[in-house]
């Protein structure tokens, strides 16, 4: 959901609806870190190393991405900013043709979900070098956070949640999030969700409507760096 109610609404001049006015927020499901990995041989083993990299070499590292726009090119942008580093965007058609050119070593850096990444990255196929939450994946607890690997501040997780039309009657939208957050709570759904990379979230209606404007007034700001624009 980082796209259509966050991203778009500043990558788009006129998108075609009002992420936040047209929509009645019921329910957070879940949040994902991705991961940042590195080919292998790209001589770094920590974000420090690879950002000591970088500033020697301007302009010459490469982050391939699913996109122009995507959030995949745009947790790259963050980096560039919170870093200070300047890598070189290299956007593909998906993210088969990006861990391809990546393991190959057309690309040195991709920002990928876990759940892509870890098979991978467990074959030695590339190297991890962060997850992009203020919190470790517990699908690859080893692997620390930028935050915590020397990018402080760095927060760019997925998330997921249910949203309701504008206007939706209160006492729906209540017993609604009651529902989804009783069944978040189980344990099998909260095993599964783990297991397939997800954090389970909840909050009420109000928390997650926060959480959207928040997230709206971050991506704002690196779109506006990257200079990215979709018509």
């Amino acid at each position: 959901m980082p796209a259509t109610h966050a991203i778009n609404v500043s990558l788009y001049a006129k998108p075609p609806y009002d992420a936040v006015n047209d929509f009645a927020p019921v329910a957070l499901l879940a949040t994902a870190p991705y991961m940042l990995v590195a080919n292998n041989a790209v001589p770094v083993r920590s974000v420090k190393e690879l950002i000591a990299l970088a500033k020697s070499k301007p302009g010459q590292l490469n982050y391939a991405s699913v996109g122009v726009g995507n959030a995949t090119h745009l947790m790259g942008e963050l980096l560039k900013s919170l870093a200070g580093i300047d890598i070189t965007h290299v956007p593909y058609k998906g993210g088969a043709a990006a861990l391809t050119e990546l393991i190959g070593g057309q690309v040195q850096l991709y920002f990928g979900s876990v759940s892509a990444i870890q098979p991978q990255a467990k074959a030695g196929s590339m190297r991890p070098l962060a997850v992009t939450g203020l919190k470790r994946s517990q699908a690859a607890p080893e692997v620390p956070t930028l935050d915590e690997a020397g990018v402080p501040g760095y927060d760019a997780a997925g998330w997921w949640g249910i949203l309701a039309p504008a206007k939706s009657p209160v006492e729906r939208i209540t017993k609604l999030n009651a529902e989804i957050v009783a069944l978040i709570s189980s344990a099998d759904t909260q095993r599964w969700m783990r297991d397939q990379g997800f954090e389970p979230a909840s909050g009420d209606s109000a928390q997650v409507a926060r959480h959207i404007q928040s997230e709206i007034n971050k991506w704002a700001k690196v779109v506006k760096l990257s200079g990215a624009r979709a018509e």
